[in-house]
C-alpha cells in the first residue's frame, strides 16, 4: 500500500515518507521503498503490493528499508 504525503517542502515529504517506510518495514516481510514523484514529492511504497517493482517505479527509488519480519520460524 502506498502512502501519499502532500507537502510543499520536498525535504519534509522525503522524511515523512522515510518515517512511514521505516515504521511499516518493522511489520512486513517486504521491502519498503521511498519513491520520488514529480507531483507528490516522495511516497512510501510497499514492494508486496507490486511483486517485483515495475521498471518505471524502480527507476525512481531513492531509498529502501528492508522488511524486518522473518519467515524462518
Amino acid at each position: 500500500m502506498a502512502q501519499f504525503n502532500t507537502c510543499s517542502l520536498p525535504s519534509r515529504s522525503y522524511f515523512e515518507a522515510l518515517e512511514a517506510a521505516e515504521r511499516r518495514a518493522l511489520h512486513s516481510f517486504f521491502d519498503q521503498h521511498v519513491i520520488e514523484d514529480d507531483e507528490l514529492g516522495y511516497i512510501a511504497l510497499d514492494e508486496g503490493d507490486y511483486n517485483a517493482l515495475p521498471a518505471h517505479l524502480a527507476a525512481r527509488v531513492v531509498h529502501t528499508v528492508h522488511g524486518a519480519m522473518l519467515d524462518e520460524f
